[in-house]
Formats: structure tokens, C-alpha cells, sequence
């Protein structure tokens, strides 16, 4: 007796996904549609996932290149633009075999798939380190030096020594580390696209814990990025103590 459409379901549901082209050949010559359909279901995820692989392989390529250095480690950062908030910078070790399906750049991700990679970098990662620098030091050193403060802490919150640095576009001044500079390389690197993944959401996350603290200017939302409705608030509640002084004079020249 043939097993129904229902249990072959089951069955490809309950294989690794190594086995699925062993059940489409098998059940291949069952006329039922709904075997038909889950033999085209299952090809188009193995070609789906095929095509993922090689969009990975593509960007390991730095990761290949400096493959003789044991640590090697993604470094990016999110929230040079806002007005309020923090700068925060991500560090990443990633296993020189490691397999995260669809890391990318963190902006070209939706916050719900940025959260799930989230927790699986933080699973897999050999080491990773979060910086952070709040509104009064950018105030003070102006914005592309916290930045590179914070990604010198993310680097010192690393449990292990990296052996190399693979950083979004800057060469971090005060690490003697070696490093090299990748023109857009949070969509090049697993590495940095990882790092740019822990920023984000590190940041995302305090932005609306920040949103419960400070009602009426849409953080968890707009981020602290100065949206039409972020505007109009600060015009009319004034600046918090996380908005950035030296990025609101246009709107506030009073301050």
C-alpha cells in the first residue's frame, strides 16, 4: 500500500536537507500532484539554497584571501547619521568554516531576519565585541572619532586577539593590529556583514527601550535618524539628553 501525499510530506519534512533529492528521485514516478508539487517544492528550495551557497562563497573572498591568519575578524559600524542615540560599533570571529545562510549587509536585511541572524552570529561566532559611544563624547570628539572609539572597544570586548581586521572602508587609527579597508565591506564579508548585523540590532534594540523612556519622538521607529516626525518633535519638545548637539543646530539653532 503507497503512502499518502500526507506522509510524504511529512517525510520530506522530517529529512536533513541532504536527503531531498534521495525522496524526489524516489517518488518521482508517483503521478499524484501533490507528490508532483512537493518534488517541484523541494527541487526550487535545493536550487534557492545552491545559489545562496554561491553568493556566500563570493563573499568569503577576503576570508579566502587572508585564510593563513587564524582570527579573522569583521568590524562595521551603525548610527553615524542620527541625530540621537549612540554610534555603536560590532567585532566578529567568525569559524573559518562557518555557515550563516543569508548574511549580508545589515541594510539590505528586514529587522526580523537581522534579529534571527543575530542570535545564530552569536551561536556560531568564535568571539564577538560590542562599542558604544553615547551623544555628549560624539558632542565632544566629533563623530568619525567616536566612531573609531567604539570600534576600538568592540575590538577590547573580544575574547580572543584577532590576527587581522577586516574593516567597512576606514584603517582604525590607535590598533596595532594589521587591518585592511574595505570600500563597501559589509556587503563583501561575512565577517563585516556579520559585525554590521550586531550593530544594527544592538542599537535597533536601544533605540526602543530608549522610545519607552523618552515618549513622543517616534525612536523606535525612526532610530534617531531625523525623519520629518523626529523634526517636528525636537522643534517642538525640545532636544533629550541622547539627541546630539552638534546635529541639530539646522533645526534648533537656539541650542
Amino acid at each position: 500500500m503507497s503512502k499518502s501525499v500526507a506522509e510524504i510530506k511529512k517525510e520530506f519534512e522530517n529529512v536533513p536537507e541532504s536527503r531531498w533529492e534521495d525522496l524526489c528521485s524516489r517518488y518521482e514516478a508517483d503521478e499524484r500532484t501533490g507528490v508532483q508539487n512537493l518534488i517541484i517544492r523541494y527541487r526550487k528550495k535545493q536550487a534557492a539554497l545552491a545559489s545562496e551557497r554561491e553568493r556566500l562563497y563570493l563573499m568569503r573572498e577576503f576570508e579566502r584571501k587572508y585564510a593563513q591568519y587564524t582570527y579573522i575578524c569583521g568590524i562595521d559600524e551603525a548610527g553615524r547619521g542620527p541625530l540621537a542615540g549612540p554610534v555603536v560599533a560590532g567585532a566578529v570571529i567568525l569559524p573559518a568554516d562557518c555557515e550563516i545562510l543569508y548574511l549580508n549587509d545589515s541594510k539590505k536585511l528586514t529587522p526580523a531576519r537581522r534579529e534571527e541572524l543575530y542570535d545564530e552570529i552569536m551561536d556560531k561566532a568564535v568571539a564577538a565585541g560590542i562599542g558604544m559611544v553615547g551623544p555628549a563624547r560624539i558632542d565632544e570628539i566629533n563623530i568619525l572619532q567616536a566612531t573609531y572609539e567604539a570600534m576600538r572597544e568592540a575590538v577590547n570586548q573580544l575574547s580572543v586577539q584577532p590576527d587581522i581586521l577586516l574593516n567597512d572602508a576606514v584603517m582604525l587609527p590607535g590598533i596595532s593590529i594589521p587591518q585592511v579597508p574595505i570600500v563597501k565591506g559589509d556587503a563583501k564579508s561575512v565577517s563585516i556583514a556579520a559585525a554590521s548585523i550586531l550593530a544594527k540590532v544592538t542599537r535597533d534594540r536601544l533605540m526602543v527601550q530608549y522610545e519607552e523612556i523618552l515618549p513622543g519622538y517616534g525612536f523606535a521607529q525612526n532610530k534617531g535618524y531625523g525623519s520629518r516626525e523626529h523634526i517636528e518633535a525636537l522643534k517642538r519638545l525640545g532636544p533629550t539628553p541622547i539627541h546630539r548637539r552638534s546635529f541639530i543646530g539646522n533645526f534648533l539653532p537656539d541650542i
